[in-house]
């Protein structure tokens, strides 16, 4: 049994991080990136918190193109802040008028001068956390420093796992795997799905998650025409097919799969379209290599489907994975990102049953040299009965 991975990095995980940073960042002539966001801070500081569901206060981290990170926080996250390895923590008592801005203007300029260019994250999957009237206001202090976007660097950072946060994705991974065994425990005709959502993520945390940040699925005669809806009281019925699609997390990293089941039984055109996902995203598996492009990897489990009678349906097949419950790259025809080893995706295919139900079926994999590592215990293509 493999041994559960330590909580945290060292220190040398970051600083790693960093230097690659800036490496990236002198290329582009940065002198600073501006991070806003949590993952963002997170991946250079090991600041882990929930704290961040609430909207009231904003949190920066400036990134320097030379020299450690600057952390301009509330002053309520001072004592997490300084048990990481960040020795330079600024911090007011948010929230309050000026909310950070003289403090975030007076270290921004210190790195950028006079007519520095900062760089903030602004691509796809990216958002700027803080008010924008408080960004105004940043930048009406430092006339003269050029913003502007990052370059793409936090997202070609991202994307390549460490082998430490993949050690952190396989026991999340590992979590998942046992819950799923214990679906017969709390799926059965009459039970309400709301309730076995409920139940499902009481498992997880039995079994070891830390919390459970999401949870999708449905239920149906012929699969299911809608994963994202709040779970409902209408109770299952013999012959449903089930989903449940969970993004549990441990210590501050995902996974992202999920379990279909057949409650008593499952129909035939299920148990078919149930064999051709399971076949796609093994042939998906199979093909996996350094040097394919997302797009192609899409195009595996596209053509899978259809040879063997299905019909794939629209959007993408999968995505990246990490620190968040999804990444880059998207599994899409248009997203031409070259997949690169360490890189952790999920294998996400969809397949239409007619009627506007659909069967997904989706598996965790990390990207070796020679081609890649199942995350999750695969299922069986037989449809699993409950």
């Amino acid at each position: 049994m493999t041994p559960t991975p330590a909580r945290g990095f060292d220190v040398g995980e970051y600083k790693g991080r960093v230097a690659r940073a800036q490496a990236l960042m002198r290329e582009q002539g940065l002198a600073a990136l501006l991070l806003t966001t949590e993952p963002e801070i997170r991946y250079f500081t090991g600041f882990l918190t929930r704290f961040w569901e609430s909207p009231t206060r904003p949190w920066f981290l400036v990134l320097p193109a030379d020299g450690a990170p600057i952390a301009v926080i509330p002053a309520i996250g001072e004592a997490l802040m300084r048990k990481t390895w960040i020795t330079d923590i600024r911090t007011w008592p948010s929230p309050a008028p000026d909310d950070g801005v003289s403090l975030l203007a007076d270290a921004l300029r210190e790195l950028g001068g006079n007519s520095g260019r900062i760089g903030v994250p602004s691509g796809p999957e990216t958002m700027l956390r803080m008010p924008l009237a408080s960004l105004e206001a940043v930048k009406a202090r430092l006339a003269g420093l050029e913003f502007g976007g990052d370059a793409d660097i936090m997202r070609r950072l991202r994307m390549i796992k460490s082998a430490a946060e993949i050690d952190k994705i396989r026991e999340a991974c590992r979590i998942g795997n046992a819950a799923f065994a214990r679906v017969g425990e709390i799926a059965s005709p009459g039970r309400p799905l709301e309730d076995v959502f409920r139940r499902f993520q009481m498992l997880c945390l039995e079994e070891g998650a830390d919390h459970v940040s999401y949870l999708a699925g449905g239920a149906g005669l012929l699969g299911y025409d809608d994963v994202i809806s709040p779970a409902g009281p209408t109770p299952l019925c013999a012959g449903d097919v089930l989903m449940l699609d969970t993004g549990l997390v441990w210590d501050g990293y995902f996974c992202d799969f999920d379990r279909n089941f057949a409650i008593g039984s499952s129909s035939a055109a299920v148990s078919r379209a149930h064999r051709q996902l399971v076949t796609a995203t093994e042939a998906a598996f199979a093909a996996l290599r350094p040097g394919m492009t997302a797009a192609e990897l899409k195009a595996v489990m596209v053509n899978s489907i259809v040879s063997d009678g299905g019909t794939p349906s629209g959007g993408r097949f999968g995505h990246g994975l990490g620190m968040q419950l999804t990444e880059w790259p998207s599994l899409i025809e248009h997203d031409h990102t070259v997949i690169a080893e360490n890189m952790v995706l999920t294998l996400e295919p969809c397949i239409e049953l007619g009627g506007g139900s659909i069967l997904v079926h989706e598996e965790n994999v990390r990207v070796t040299a020679a081609g890649g590592e199942r995350l999750t215990r695969f299922a069986s293509p037989e449809i699993q009965v409950v």
